[in-house]
């Protein structure tokens, strides 16, 4: 039998902060005290002493790449950089090639997880412009929810058929999560810019062009949307100050129909950084103003936005030194979200406790994920160690990310991840990752 026993650790969970320590048996937390004693001399014994021990982080939005794109990260890469950084659950997007919109082709990812996946995992099924029989057949005991694109991104996914989108909204049980942006407001940003620059749009343009009024647009209608038909729909990677205006506190995270999301790059660049980081930092929707910043940063702590994620969307470097126009957007971020949280954290802006409840507890609330996000016994041991005073450095010799870089290259975080444990097993230790795939398909309590 697999025995871990973390003692000396300061145990996060559930709005409270405790010394204790936490046995592992086998896959599970078997016991959480305030002393436990080694039942077996093959007991492994970790001394977290000074160290955080927190539930394992659950991204719900990344995009892995496989298949059809694995030349900017596959399951195999991206779940190994994730669990590196502290994250031992992902929730998956349907925009890789070809587009999840079949259960068939669904499948396929989660067999390709199945055999390579460092993390646990799932994946979004994918609604199109005609595909409502195919997205009606998802099992949601299995697969985390149905996504839509409101806004064009990274693949033709691109949902804009009203009559479509109202069928979705009022058909499926599912939860629906949504990127919002308006297209037509996105189209006529840019051609000003063009006439204005012609193919040399600069990136300080990325955020007038992608802008508030065009993420506001999109996601006003699909809360609209949603009121109407009952849906439960959940809205990603929220950008905006004008937005939050959209979302309520008034009620429990366990009774909210409709849900919203952060991103880490939205907590922490504004688009004074595109002059430095360029298309770095290129993302839909854009970072933008230092206002909008501090607005989500508000919405957070006061518990309108319900959870933060990564938007994790690694592309080479050749693709990123394009022209503005050329680049495509998105950037790699699992190793180094929980530090960077853990980081705003040093800087005063957000508790450890706050953390774990945006990072493990609520996405797992949120998707009814099973015995996963919370540091109780007779759950999965997935589990994070995080040092608070381990300065690091980030540069190309630990990014772990297939495309090689990250817009926190050069960065000193004050904090690092010492040991993840993936269904109670020790995955990452001294900084380097075993080659043990142990993630399992995640399960959902509906």
């Amino acid at each position: 039998m697999n025995s871990i026993l973390i003692k000396n650790a300061k145990i996060v969970n559930e709005g409270q902060i405790f010394e204790g320590d936490l046995l592992i048996e086998d896959q599970f937390i078997a016991e959480i005290a305030e002393t436990i004693s080694a039942k077996s001399s093959a007991t492994k014994i970790i001394d977290a002493e000074g160290s955080y021990l927190i539930p394992g982080a659950i991204d719900d939005q990344v995009h892995f790449r496989e298949p059809g794109l694995t030349h900017k990260g596959d399951i195999a890469s991206e779940s190994r950089a994730a669990v590196a950084g502290g994250i031992t659950s992902f929730i998956e997007q349907p925009n890789t090639v070809p587009n999840a919109v079949t259960q068939e082709l669904l499948e396929q990812k989660y067999q390709i997880a199945s055999e390579t996946s460092f993390a646990n995992y799932s994946f979004m099924m994918g609604a199109t412009n005609d595909n409502l029989e195919e997205v009606l057949k998802t099992n949601p005991k299995n697969v985390a929810g149905i996504k839509i694109f409101l806004g064009s991104s990274t693949g033709n996914m691109l949902v804009d058929n009203e009559a479509t989108l109202e069928k979705i909204f009022s058909s499926t049980p599912m939860l629906i999560a949504v990127h919002c942006e308006d297209e037509q407001t996105i189209k006529d940003n840019l051609e000003k810019f063009k006439a204005e620059y012609g193919d040399d749009v600069p990136v300080t343009a990325h955020h007038l062009i992608r802008s508030a009024e065009a993420c506001y647009l999109s996601s006003s209608k699909a809360i609209a949307l949603a009121r109407k038909t009952g849906a439960r729909l959940h809205i990603f990677h929220l950008s905006t100050a004008k937005e939050m205006e959209l979302f309520t506190n008034k009620i429990p995270l366990e009774e909210k129909k409709i849900t919203a999301e952060v991103c880490v790059h939205h907590l922490w660049f504004t688009n004074d950084d595109y002059a430095t980081k360029g298309n770095f930092i290129k993302w839909n929707p854009a970072v933008k103003t230092a206002d909008d910043r501090a607005a989500l940063w508000e919405a957070l702590l006061d518990d309108r936005i319900d959870v933060i994620a990564t938007d994790h969307a690694p592309h080479t470097l050749e693709e990123k030194k394009q022209k503005y126009l050329q680049a495509p957007s998105g950037g790699p971020l699992v190793q180094h979200a929980v530090v960077a949280m853990f980081e705003a954290h040093h800087q005063g802006k957000i508790s450890v406790e706050k953390i774990v409840e945006k990072m493990a507890h609520n996405p797992a609330k949120l998707f009814k994920i099973e015995k996963r996000g919370f540091i109780r016994e007779g759950y999965f041991a997935d589990l994070a160690i995080v040092n608070p005073g381990l300065p690091w450095n980030v540069k190309k010799e630990n990014i772990l990310y297939k495309c090689g870089w990250s817009p926190f290259e050069g960065y000193n975080f004050k904090s690092r991840i010492t040991h993840t444990f993936v269904n109670g097993q020790l995955v990452y230790n001294n900084f380097k990752v075993k080659d043990v795939r142990l993630g399992q398909r995640l399960t959902f309590d509906r």
